[in-house]
């Protein structure tokens, strides 16, 4: 049955592939080998579906070599995009804090101004007493003179009245009557003088009153000028604290914690802390203060935010061109079959690339961890702490205190790596946590 097949197929084929023979020539003899057309047949399918398979592996590889060039090159704009988003942010935060060291400079002028001119008011207001109890004293001194006049013109009509009495007119001996003359001439003088005092004192009590009220209106004006650098100031501060808070509770920290852990370990200059207290004590006086005070604290608590700023995580531990290798979370174990939890975040660059601190902090880990390879970790404040793994060289030593921005390594692809990159942690106790949320909370700062 089989060879009557076979048979058959060799008929078929004959049409298309005649008999072939093969020889094969030695020096003794001479065999040769029949090649049927059955044998020909398989022969061309086998060779042709090999060709065919090539082909197709061929365009299967140059299709992924173009989607993959498609690819480098799409994460390679998304990358110049942010990059050049990083620095519109950080070239805004720079303006922010200068705008807000001008308006501390601003601040610092008015208060000057206010001080002055308090000083000036209140030498105003210590002119103005002095003068009303000048004017006090001379009008008592001129009361008095008046009283004296008139007992002095009673006593000599009395005098005149005795004399008329006694002799039948006025004139006595020409001593007494001199004496009397000179009396009168005196007291006449004495009132003149008086007169002329009480018109100077009440001339100069005027001109004090009018300056007061120049001053009082200087002082009006001073205070509508101090309440609306008072309101610009708690502007800028208000513009210049929202995203520090926004900042903050993003990564799930509370501002006033922050607040509460810089002033633990506040060791920054200038003394404790000092209210501004005014010397008069009048309701406008005492709102300048409430708004000074206002903005006092309102400075305070930005310089305090900005301290915890640098204490926290943010931003990305590199300088240069990078991609994302590998998320956080569960992922395919790349070393193997199987699913791993990825507790960081992987980040790929050039061998050596530079790695900077993310937060300033003390270096408990600098050395060879298995699994890590070259691994440094630091020891942040608010019980966060950030690991920085496979690196090819490390710069920092244990103990040491580093900044947000210092060199602490170089990239490379020690312990369980498959190229060169970061494995980058960020740790809330021992428990790892989403770096990207301290890398995307960033962009309200940076």
């Amino acid at each position: 049955m089989t060879g009557r097949i076979i048979h058959r197929l060799n008929h078929a084929f004959s049409r298309y592939l005649p008999e072939q023979r093969l020889f094969l020539r030695s020096d003794t003899e001479t065999r040769f080998i029949r090649l049927t057309p059955a044998t020909q047949a398989i022969a061309l399918g086998t060779g042709g579906a090999v060709v065919a398979w090539t082909i197709v592996a061929s365009a299967i590889l140059m299709m992924d070599s173009l989607g993959a060039g498609n690819a480098r090159e799409q994460t390679r704009r998304e990358q110049i995009a942010y990059e050049a988003r990083l620095n519109a942010l950080s070239a805004d935060s720079e303006k922010r804090t200068e705008e807000a060291r001008s308006a501390q400079a601003r601040f610092n002028v008015a208060l000057e101004q206010v001080s002055r001119m308090q000083s000036e008011l209140l030498a105003s207001e210590n002119r103005r007493a002095e003068l009303e109890t000048g004017i006090d004293v001379i009008q008592k001194t001129l009361q008095n003179a008046i009283e004296e006049r008139d007992a002095a013109r009673a006593q000599l009509a009395k005098a005149r009245a005795t004399l008329v009495a006694r002799n039948g007119t006025t004139h006595t001996r020409a001593g007494q009557a001199k004496d009397m003359e000179e009396t009168v001439a005196m007291l006449s003088s004495a009132l003149s003088d008086t007169a002329a005092a009480r018109d100077s004192a009440d001339s100069d009590a005027q001109a004090a009153r009018k300056e007061a009220d120049k001053l009082a209106l200087d002082k009006r004006l001073m205070q509508e000028r101090n309440k609306m650098i008072f309101s610009k100031l708690e502007n800028v501060i208000a513009t210049t604290t929202k995203p520090l808070d926004k900042l903050f509770k993003k990564v799930g920290i509370s501002p006033e914690t922050v607040l509460g852990e810089v002033k633990r370990g506040y060791t920054g200059v200038g003394g404790p802390e000092t209210k501004i207290s005014m010397a008069a004590s009048d309701p406008a006086t005492e709102e300048e203060e409430a708004n000074a005070n206002k903005v006092l604290a309102g400075f305070d608590r930005l310089a305090m935010l900005r301290q915890g700023v640098n204490q926290i995580p943010l931003g990305l531990p590199l300088h240069a061109a990078f991609r994302y290798s590998s998320r956080f979370g569960w992922r395919k174990n790349p070393m193997g079959s199987g699913r791993e939890f990825h507790p960081g975040q992987d980040i790929a660059a050039k061998w050596g690339t530079p790695l900077y601190a993310t937060a300033s902090g003390v270096v408990v880990i600098a050395g060879w961890v298995r699994g890590y390879g070259n691994l440094v970790q630091i020891k942040n404040s608010f019980g966060l702490s950030t690991r920085f793994g496979h690196m090819s060289r490390i710069r920092v030593k244990v103990g040491e205190r580093v900044s947000r921005g210092q060199r602490i390594g170089d990239m490379g692809s020690t312990g369980r790596s498959t190229g060169p990159h970061v494995h980058y942690e960020v740790r809330q106790g021992d428990k790892p946590v989403n770096p990207m949320t301290y890398i995307k909370a960033a962009a309200n700062v940076f």
